[in-house]
């Protein structure tokens, strides 16, 4: 494990759930418990893989990397968390990113407002996530693309972007921020809402400034996406001739990908990861 330079503020130190792997906080937040049986767990087998320390403009982005343990030039994929934090889920996706070839990092895009995974319920969690400011978002993704181009053994020049959830969302975001990015894959993003002086744009909002393709997985029985939101998407991207698209898997929940609680299926998390790695293979990632 990379060590961390000692910040003030407590929610911006590494914490006892990064310095005790396999402990309780170092798994799963508290607010996606029980797990699942059908939890996968991917060995570091042949990995460099744990906590890093990269360089931001405020002090620094703790974030869980994990590439091959040989070689160097790897492609980059910024693995964008849920609402709940980099916790093992998150951790374990990036681990198969690796495993593929990829040098996949996940920052912990809510430290400075404080720890999600130690919070008991999506009730607690969802006030703080709405104090995070995309722009602060947007560039800790661009510091953490940077450090894994110039120290984490990466290809700046096959950059791609993955994220779920909360993290689909900021996928989009991403895909119409930075020009230097190659493809993006959102699982299950929210493309429409209200605006917020942190949070002014939607995808909705911004299909014209889309500077890469992006690809988007989608559950076709989703509570939280209304399938209506998803159409009004669909039909803008066609409207501005955009090689992104999006892709609905019927029948399924939201949160199809996860495999750690009630809502994965299987057969649906594996179409769309098999989708994904297509897409970056097409757009030059990989």
């Amino acid at each position: 494990m990379d060590p961390l330079p000692s910040r003030s503020g407590p929610d911006l130190r590494l914490g006892r759930r990064e310095l005790l792997l396999g402990g309780v906080a170092a798994g799963f937040a508290l607010a996606v418990r029980p797990v699942a049986a059908s939890t996968v767990t991917t060995p570091d087998r042949g990995l460099t893989a744990g906590w890093v320390s990269v360089p931001a403009a405020d002090g620094a982005v703790k974030a869980y990397r994990a590439r091959p343990a040989k070689g160097s030039g790897f492609p980059v994929v910024l693995v964008v968390q849920e609402i709940f934090g980099v916790h093992a889920h998150i951790q374990d996706v990036c681990r198969r990113l690796a495993q593929l070839g990829y040098l996949a990092i996940a920052p912990s895009l809510f430290d400075r407002q404080g720890d999600v995974t130690v919070l008991p319920d999506i009730a607690a969690i969802l006030p703080l996530v709405a104090t995070v400011p995309d722009a602060q978002v947007m560039a800790d993704l661009d510091a953490t693309a940077a450090w894994a181009a110039a120290s984490g053994g990466g290809d700046g020049s096959r950059l791609g972007i993955t994220g779920f959830c909360w993290g689909g969302r900021i996928t989009w975001l991403y895909a119409a921020h930075n020009p230097k990015l190659k493809a993006g894959v959102a699982w299950y993003g929210r493309l429409v809402g209200t605006a917020s002086e942190r949070q002014p744009l939607f995808p909705i909002d911004l299909v014209s400034r889309l500077k890469a393709p992006v690809l988007g997985l989608y559950a076709g029985q989703d509570d939280g996406i209304p399938m209506e939101s998803v159409q009004r998407m669909q039909a803008a991207l066609k409207a501005a001739g955009s090689p992104s698209r999006i892709e609905v898997f019927p029948g399924v929940p939201h949160g199809f990908h996860a495999d750690y609680r009630p809502s994965y299926r299987a057969a649906a998390a594996a179409a769309g990861w098999a989708r994904m790695r297509a897409w970056f293979r097409a757009n030059g990632v990989i």
